[in-house]
């Protein structure tokens, strides 16, 4: 069993920033990659950041230059430390892994509660 809980979220001004955080617990071997979702129109979830246990990272172009990702393999946790945040980023951000347990042949891929960011004046 594995859990995921995020952490950070919150209500700030346009322009301010937040950081989320995303801690998996449980029966985990190896994290294979770690993102964060944010609902979207028209597709139940958009990508807004991934990133490898190898380090690379992607950014939707939303948020690219604005948006940080980064992870404890050691830890096995994420944050996404978001900056010059706009009214548009309000949203539910669902952190996910996709990771192989102890015992287990293939990954799997589990998703958090979610954590409600909100951007408004």
């Amino acid at each position: 069993q594995v859990r995921l809980v995020e952490s950070g979220g919150g209500l700030v001004p346009p322009g301010g920033s937040l950081r989320l955080s995303c801690e998996a617990s449980g029966n985990i071997f190896r994290i294979n990659t770690l993102a964060w979702y944010r609902p979207a129109p028209g597709q139940e979830r958009e990508l807004v950041a991934v990133i490898t246990t190898g380090g690379r990272s992607h950014y939707a172009g939303s948020v690219k230059g604005r948006f940080t990702i980064s992870r404890s393999i050691v830890k096995n946790t994420m944050t996404l430390q978001m900056n010059s945040l706009k009214p548009e980023d309000t949203a539910v951000y669902f952190c996910n892994m996709k990771l192989y347990s102890r015992g287990s042949p293939r990954a799997n891929e589990y998703w958090g509660q979610g954590t409600q960011v909100t951007v408004s004046s």
